[in-house]
């Protein structure tokens, strides 16, 4: 079996070779970097699966590093590691092209399973190239929103994913709880209130087609209908 290419980039160098240890035991391709800045040049050298990213790192922090990787690949799966617990800092982390994040400290089981789940998205079926959302074309692989033959949003990534899950259950309930532990990992009140957030952004969005709405069911989740 293959091994996955994981691009390591974190400053922390006993936190960095206790999580690269750990990952090539179970089958990892590791290679670790200490800034952004070697981390960009790793990126055009070579190829990798996926990245985990340090946000504090010195000469390039890990969000200006994804903002640059995302000019140039929006597909790399992208996982931040972050001291930051704050919501608009989990927020700016997904703006900037970031798939999903872990707090410090955390578990390395569980950096395994967001690894393995992040990889399991990125190489399941791709999504089809264009879908219409009312007046609107949603181009998933752009990320991209267009409303009357324009260009109407660049979406992250999280804006992204989220709005490709309604997409898939348009007029259903799209369960609360089963779109947190598939995105964010957990169904917590600090992952709901981020969740929240982006359905607030979808909907400005997608606020100049009247017949498009993201309904709220109290209590249980959201529905698109269009």
């Amino acid at each position: 079996m293959k091994q996955a290419r994981v691009l390591l980039l974190e400053d922390e160098l006993q936190l960095a070779k206790i999580v690269s240890e750990t990952m090539r035991t179970r089958g990892f391709n590791v290679n670790h970097l200490a800034n952004g800045v070697l981390g960009m040049e790793a990126i055009r050298k070579s190829e990798y699966d996926v990245c985990i990213v340090d946000v504090m790192m010195p000469f390039m922090d890990g969000f200006s590093f994804v903002e640059q990787l995302r000019k140039t690949d929006k597909q790399l799966p992208v996982l931040f590691l972050t001291a930051k617990s704050q919501t608009e800092d989990v927020i700016k982390g997904y703006q900037s092209g970031g798939n999903d994040y872990l707090k410090k400290p955390f578990s390395l089981e569980e950096l395994i399973l967001r690894l393995n789940e992040l990889l399991r998205r990125s190489t399941s079926s791709p999504a089809p190239a264009s879908v219409a959302i009312g007046q609107y074309t949603f181009y998933t692989a752009k990320q991209e929103l267009w409303f009357n033959g324009q260009l109407s949003a660049k979406l992250s990534h999280r804006e992204n994913e989220l709005l490709s899950l309604l997409i898939q259950h348009k007029n259903e309930v799209l369960d609360r709880k089963a779109v947190l532990l598939k995105l964010w990992g957990d169904d917590n009140f600090f992952n709901t209130r981020t969740m929240d957030v982006f359905i607030t952004k979808l909907r400005k969005h997608l606020q100049h087609d009247p017949a498009v709405e993201i309904i709220n069911m109290r209590g249980v989740g959201y529905k698109l209908i269009f």
